[in-house]
């Protein structure tokens, strides 16, 4: 029988492979008044001139409001995208950012704010490779490029290579070629994302395109879509895995369930021989086509039996139901928002925002809580009545019904453990078999390895199961408190990998830029910096990374689990010593070095004050209660009164099914700490570049049996992962697995004295910071002042920053705004 779905349900596009080198773009032309210049693709250049404020200078002051202190114009250049030219005279980022969105107004220019761009017009980053400097590019030092402005711009067209084709009219079908250039692998284009709605009138379908349009980064392969009296959906595609004939939706035998999916289903070959038995007639041969046909048997418990990454929404006609899912640990994101007659989801929040009716409203509570732990939490998001699922989770959208449920956890009874060497052969064969299935793709294949013990692990797996040279790709810096290249280095030697190492020494208004339009809410780990340059560096040469994410949460990697073990070994203290222990604690903190001693003894002395659970909380956290209800204005403060971001570990403590502390705190972090921060920094980077990273530690079979390991094997007189040491011992050298946890950190506290100083002074205190009247001026100057003479407050002034550039980077006319607080801006 064959199986035919109806033209008006189904469209596919797709565009060119991947081409090997950038291509040649003849459409973006730069020039300088009177100053020669080369002809760049999204990028324009200018020698540093003083000119007479204009007319363009006095209506942005005007549009802005009070500044604090008139802006020099120091560049005028013409620039023409596309076939329109426009002018452009700034030194500021805000009045450059109004210029430009003026002329989208004028122009009626779709907003875009990097569209289709060779690898040219990527910002500049300034890069040295090995001992030798790369070759300069066109965004060398010295020149501006559009990277630089978007840190105040929402949206900018870049690259449009001429007109855009016109779109085909609702219901076409076909493929669609030539429509968009070919994405470059240094282009900076991502993988696979998903958008649609459903609802219980007529959909939007020209608005799901645009929410794809938004997420063209995630999947430069093509697109498809589908739409009927109820629903519209939506993906972008980064072919990996049956390249030639894995086009989604997906669709039933008989059209009635259609489904689009992001990630990688890793026993998809298993279901698909399963299936097939069932009955079920299968046109592809890769993982998505499974899904559809696992719904018809298993229904929403089909979650179940599926090994892997994903998100996906799954549509059943007949019933007007739509399933969203999430993977169990969170490593694919998805975001959703409903008014019950409607709901709408995307793989990324820019999506969403491409809904003229949604109110981009800043959800205080949100802004309450990444201000101590430096991202927004699920269920929450930065904007108001915009939800992430949460990892391990169900949803289903019925008829205008919403419903949610968990379905996966782990159990972290102790099991008895009678033979170490029986438990670390065991661990040995779990790693290899979870490397090897994540191995599987038709693209190029690597692994980041940063030097440490689970990264080098995985690296170790892959070489001893590869019939191919493995590439290994790692960062570094110049500081060597940060950098970690010798101990990649031994690992690269001891497999003959094909290494390739970067140290950044990067202008930081070259990457901070483009991180804030990508994170689509504000994300305060500045390793985020390296994990984007590793990315980038190594998209020039595969497709697919491999990583060690989850093996410091499955196996006791950090050490602030030992630092809990001893911190309860202290006991109660009376109440009348709390705040003085507390206070003490946090001046200790505040007055030491990275890493020192003093700092921590300041943490054990905090600690002594609190509960375990708000020890953890108290030791994840960027600000305090106490730092956060400083800086706030007198709006924000009186609006969060009684909301405690303590809580929410506190409650995740008590529902634990863990029977130790040091358990619970493994627990948490695999609720928290990992899937909205960890995954959401890799899962942004690799997109970023347009590449799928993965994780063997986090395979949940893995994960399971590690849940039921005794803290021993975790934790044992301080020292961190003992069991995973001793079962990688003879994959390794020896004195790697003795070295001190280093972590994939930044010299954060000196860049923000140093080269990014003017930048966080003008940023958090200039009138546009001011206006929004969220924190009171004179703490903000009284934080950048401390940290300049000497006290670290980088951790505090970084969420602060970051917070500013994802505002002006995503600002609209009227938004994102903080309707609730109804205050005018705080000038104390």
């Amino acid at each position: 029988m064959s199986i035919g779905y109806p033209a008006s349900h189904m469209s596919h596009r797709s565009s060119s492979p991947l081409p090997s080198e950038p291509p040649q773009r003849g459409q973006h032309s730069a020039e300088c008044q009177g100053i020669p210049t080369r002809a760049l693709p999204g990028t324009f250049s200018a020698r540093v001139i003083r000119l007479p404020i204009q007319r363009e200078k006095r209506e942005f002051d005007a549009a802005a409001g009070p500044r604090s202190r008139p802006e020099e114009v120091i560049g005028q250049a013409r620039m023409r995208t596309g076939h329109v030219a426009m002018s452009v005279e700034t030194t500021s980022f805000d009045m450059l950012a109004f210029k430009l969105a003026r002329h989208r107004r004028d122009q009626g220019v779709h907003p875009h704010p990097y569209g289709q761009r060779s690898s040219q017009s990527l910002p500049a980053i300034k890069i040295r490779r090995d001992t030798h400097r790369s070759r300069p590019g066109p965004g060398r030092p010295g020149m501006v490029t559009l990277g630089m402005v978007a840190m105040t711009l929402g949206s900018l067209e870049v690259a449009s290579s001429g007109p855009r084709q016109a779109r085909r009219a609702p219901g076409a079908t076909g493929a669609r070629r030539g429509t968009r250039q070919p994405v470059t692998p240094t282009s900076g284009g991502p993988m696979c994302g998903i958008a649609g709605m459903a609802s219980t009138s007529r959909p939007d379908p020209e608005l799901v395109r645009r929410m794809c349009d938004m997420i063209v980064h995630r999947g430069p392969d093509g697109d498809g879509f589908h739409s009927d009296e109820h629903a519209a959906l939506g993906m972008r595609r980064l072919a990996i895995i049956d390249v030639a004939t894995g086009d989604q939706p997906v669709y039933s035998e008989d059209g009635r369930i259609v489904a689009v999916f992001n990630g990688e289903i890793y026993n998809f070959a298993e279901l698909r021989r399963d299936l097939a038995h069932r009955g079920h007639r299968l046109r592809s041969a890769g993982d998505s086509e499974c899904l559809v046909h696992l719904y018809e048997e298993h229904g929403a418990d089909m979650v179940h039996r599926l090994r892997g990454m994903f998100a996906f929404a799954l549509w059943d006609r007949d019933r007007e139901r739509l399933i969203l899912a999430r993977d169990r640990v969170g490593k694919k994101p998805l975001y959703w928002r409903s008014d019950h007659a409607s709901i709408w989801f995307g793989s990324e929040l820019k999506s969403l925002v491409q809904d003229r009716g949604m109110d981009r409203e800043i959800d205080p509570v949100a802004l309450h809580h990444y201000l101590t732990y430096r991202y927004v939490p699920a269920p929450w998001s930065i904007y108001k009545g915009v939800h992430k699922l949460p990892p391990g989770h169900v949803l289903t959208w019925e008829r205008g019904q919403v419903t949610t449920r968990r379905y996966w956890q782990p159990d972290r009874t102790p099991r008895p453990v009678t033979d170490e060497r029986e438990e670390a052969e065991r661990l040995r064969e779990l790693l290899l078999e979870a490397t090897r299935i994540r191995m599987v793709s038709e693209r190029p294949i690597g692994a980041f390895l940063s030097g440490g013990v689970d990264s080098s692990a995985v690296v170790a797996a892959m070489a001893m199961q590869s019939g191919d040279q493995v590439k290994t790709f790692c960062i570094g810096f110049d500081d060597s408190l940060y950098d970690e290249r010798h101990k990649a280095r031994m690992v690269a030697d001891r497999y003959a990998t094909d290494h390739h190492e970067l140290v950044v020494t990067t202008d930081l208004l070259d990457v901070l830029p483009r991180l804030a339009w990508h994170f689509d809410e504000p994300f305060a780990d500045s390793s985020a910096i390296p994990s984007f340059y590793v990315a980038q560096m190594s998209r020039r040469h595969v497709t697919v990374v491999l990583n060690g994410d989850g093996g410091d949460e499955c196996f006791g990697g950090y050490q602030r689990y030992a630092l809990m073990n001893q911190a309860g070994r202290i006991p109660a203290m009376p109440r009348a010593l709390e705040a003085v222990s507390a206070r003490a604690g946090a001046l200790l903190i505040e007055r030491s070095g990275y890493k020192s001693a003093m700092r921590q003894l300041g943490r054990l002395v905090r600690f002594a004050a609190e509960s375990p659970s708000r020890r953890y909380a108290c030791l994840m956290s960027c600000f305090t209660p106490e730092q956060k209800f400083e800086i706030y204005s007198h709006g924000l403060r009186d609006r969060l009164a009684g909301v405690d971001s303590y809580r929410l570990l506190e409650e995740l403590f008590q529902d634990s099914s863990a029977t130790t502390d040091l358990a619970r705190v493994l627990e948490v972090d695999t609720a928290t700490y990992l899937p909205y921060d960890l995954l959401v920094k890799v899962d942004i980077t690799t997109m970023a570049n347009s590449m799928e990273a993965r994780s063997p530690f986090l395979d949940h079979h893995l994960l399971e049996w590690a849940a039921g390991l005794p803290d021993s094997l975790k934790i044992r007189n301080g020292q961190t992962k003992p069991l995973l040491k001793q079962a990688v011992a003879p994959w390794l050298p020896q004195e790697l697995l003795h070295y001190p946890k280093q972590g994939f950190g930044v010299p954060l506290a000196a860049w923000l004295r140093g080269e990014l100083r003017d930048l966080a002074h003008d940023l958090l205190t200039d009138g546009t910071a001011r206006d929004r009247g969220l924190f009171r001026p004179s703490v903000v100057r009284g934080l950048l002042r401390r940290h300049a003479a000497g006290a670290d407050h980088s951790d505090r002034l970084w969420a602060l920053l970051q917070f500013e550039l994802w505002h002006r980077a995503h600002a609209v006319p009227g938004g994102p705004v903080m309707t609730e607080i109804g205050c005018p801006a705080s000038r104390a």
